[in-house]
């Protein structure tokens, strides 16, 4: 039994020599600590004091009760812990006060949007205590345009006992993402979180109905902008971990039908090619962007403004594969895709019975075949032996090398063939696959800094979709998946438990000094979020190591 204080302001006393409330390996300490007679070695047991401490605090405990051996806890069974156990509680939000509404990208007045046909938003915000406004039942660009300076946030599903919650990315956001969510709900599956996830799944079918299509985010500033579409990915995954009332799978099948028809497969998403592209409709400069990100852009257009907004509906906000261009091209991530939309309704069609009035399961098949070829057509250079996004613009494949060339892998569309020759053109690095190549890449200079997805970064979804990609094809995703899960365990075990939103794969470091920072690296004594997809990923990967690998990741924390 140890007094809390006492030891808390000590150690850091002693060892958090540079003051910035962590115990790292860029501390300069002795690195030992005397726990009434016990002596703490090294920096991950130090932190994991730190740690302890700073949750007793703020439990108001005066005295803790500690097993010091339990400091030095296997860090893979540590952080799995915390990711289960305290990541998604702190990530975990429901519109119920008038604090969610704050947005640090854009600080307004408390503002909450609700649609005009939705009844029981409209009851239950009643006597909100902050500024409630009804949208118009048809929302155009100009409308969207004409909130930039009335930013606020949408609202979401309701039930009759209120809002469901829902998991955001990173601690500082309060609104939830598009295709950040799906990741996250497979990290919340494997928790055994279902109820959560479904709730986030219920929340994208909403966003379909009253504001058209799964949203970039529910902000005002977002309503002209889709995300990557996951919706049936999203269903399958709940029903592989859940059985569901059959009148629910229906709604949500009905809705991915319905933004498959009204979203992507019409203008202006869809193109002459046959397939579709990301294009994102608003008007004028994003508003939510930070100063100075158009600084190195000369007299920026609204042409350049559309492929700019339409970069962040590919939720790669941003890349120079997308640069300048985004709204020209036929990615291979997007038409992946739908190759999957296609083929999940045609089998769950199968499964739990056809639709009046919607397409049936040979059609959905039909359409799958259809879209295979025209992106076999388009999109694969067998001199390459890669898949590229193709530009129906130039009328030609842009070349860039990109983590999303292996999105066939994952949809299951790619030949053994494809599959295999993509799998020797990917760029993986020691921390794992990297967003893009260095070579696609090219050089940078003070007129073409650094974008965060492209090399030498690398993301969890990414990763994730990969490791299925190989697994589809028959191949093994352990080592993929030991360099991910190496570099973010090393990481935590050296810098008080971190989990970013995205790491440098070459350095295998989470200091990263790209746009936009690093979401979930900046906290005080202990992390509460870690970052949604890459707790997703470390849970998941988890899952594709042998027993000797996941020992050797343990071994991260020995001296």
């Amino acid at each position: 039994m140890i007094h809390v204080e006492t030891h808390f302001q000590a150690l850091l006393q002693q060892e958090d020599t540079d003051g910035d409330k962590r115990i790292t390996i860029h501390d300069k300490g002795p690195k030992t600590y005397d726990l009434d007679g016990q002596t703490i070695k090294g920096t991950y047991a130090l932190s994991n004091l730190l740690q302890e401490l700073a949750l007793a605090k703020e439990a108001q405990q005066t005295h803790l009760q500690i097993d010091p051996q339990a400091l030095y806890e296997p860090p893979t069974q540590r952080i799995s812990k915390a990711i289960k156990n305290r990541c998604w509680d702190g990530l975990t939000r429901k519109i119920d006060h008038p604090g969610m509404l704050t947005d640090p990208k854009m600080p307004s007045e408390p503002r909450l949007y609700i649609p005009e046909n939705d009844q029981l938003a409209q009851h239950y915000y009643k006597n909100f205590p902050a500024q409630i406004i009804q949208l118009p039942q048809i929302i155009t660009p100009e409308y969207v345009q004409s909130l930039n300076d009335k930013p606020g946030l949408l609202s979401l599903a309701i039930e009759e006992d209120g809002p469901l919650p829902y998991v955001v990315p990173g601690g500082r956001f309060n609104e939830m993402y598009g295709w950040d969510s799906y990741f996250i709900a497979l990290g919340l599956l494997h928790d055994e979180k279902i109820e959560l996830a479904k709730a986030m799944l219920n929340h994208q079918v909403y966003q379909i109905r009253f504001y058209g299509k799964v949203l970039n985010a529910n902000r005002s500033y977002y309503l002209t902008r889709s995300q990557p579409p996951f919706l049936t990915r999203f269903l399958k995954a709940i029903l592989k971990y859940s059985r569901q009332p059959k009148a629910w799978i229906e709604e949500v099948l009905r809705t991915a039908m319905h933004e498959y028809a009204h979203v992507w497969t019409r203008e202006p998403r869809l193109t002459r090619t046959g397939l579709s592209r990301y294009y994102g409709e608003g008007l004028g400069q994003p508003p939510e962007t930070e100063p100075g990100h158009y600084d190195s852009i000369a007299n920026p257009t609204q042409e350049y403004f559309t492929h700019d907004r339409t970069v962040r509906e590919s939720g790669h906000d941003t890349s120079y594969r997308l640069e300048d261009r985004a709204a020209h091209l036929c990615t291979v991530d997007l038409n992946s895709l739908l190759y999957a939309y296609e083929v999940d309704l045609a089998e769950l069609l199968d499964q739990y019975g056809e639709i009046p009035g919607y397409p049936n399961s040979e059609v959905w098949r039909a359409r799958a075949r259809q879209r295979r070829q025209l992106l076999t057509q388009y999109c694969w250079d067998p001199a390459e032996g890669q898949f590229f996004d193709y530009d129906f613009v130039k009328q030609e494949r842009t070349g860039y090398e990109s983590a999303t060339g292996l999105w066939p892998l994952w949809a299951g569309l790619a030949t053994p063939q494809q599959a295999e020759l993509a799998v020797q053109h990917a760029t993986l690095e020691k921390g794992g696959l990297a967003a893009g190549s260095l070579k696609s890449r090219g050089p940078l200079n003070d007129q073409r800094p650094p974008r965060q997805w492209d090399y030498p970064y690398g993301w969890a979804p990414h990763q994730m979709m990969a490791w299925e990609g190989l697994q589809n094809c028959g191949l093994d995703p352990s080592g993929w998946a030991e360099r991910w899960l190496r570099m973010m365990t090393k990481n935590a075990v050296d810098f008080n438990g971190v989990i970013p939103e995205k790491y440098d794969v070459v350095a295998a470091s989470h200091e990263v000094f790209a746009e936009y920072g690093n979401v979930g690296a900046d906290f005080d004594y202990i992390t509460k979020e870690g970052f949604g997809w890459s707790n997703a990923s470390y849970q998941i990967g988890l899952t594709y190591l042998s027993a000797a690998q996941r020992q050797g990741l343990d071994q991260l924390a020995v001296g």
